[in-house]
């Protein structure tokens, strides 16, 4: 008796708590077109490394390339944040198109 009355208790404060509860991650919204490189240079280092993966596989799926090169990622990389430097303004998605190989 005392187990279902336990087991009855645990299921009204899960019921009554479950409304409430909040999704641990939250999601959030990029709109990689819109990102200029100034903005790029602001994020923190682990949305850089999200935005700059995302961006090299976007890359090599317009070329329909299905190898990843690490000489030229971290040459690319290098090029991109020069480019960067000198065209804050400039869209992240042109900066890698007029410098990416």
């Amino acid at each position: 008796m005392n187990r279902k009355l336990i087991l009855a208790g645990f299921a009204a404060a899960a019921a009554v708590a479950l409304p409430f509860a909040t999704p641990v991650n939250a999601q959030v919204t990029i709109e990689m077109a819109d990102i200029t490189c100034k903005d790029f240079a602001g994020y923190d280092a682990e949305t850089q490394d999200f935005i700059g993966n995302w961006m090299r596989g976007y890359w090599m799926s317009s070329k329909n390339l299905t190898v990843i090169d690490s000489k030229y990622v971290k040459r690319n990389t290098d090029k991109i944040a020069r480019y960067c430097t000198k065209m804050p303004k400039a869209k992240l998605m042109d900066a890698i198109q007029k410098n990416a190989r």
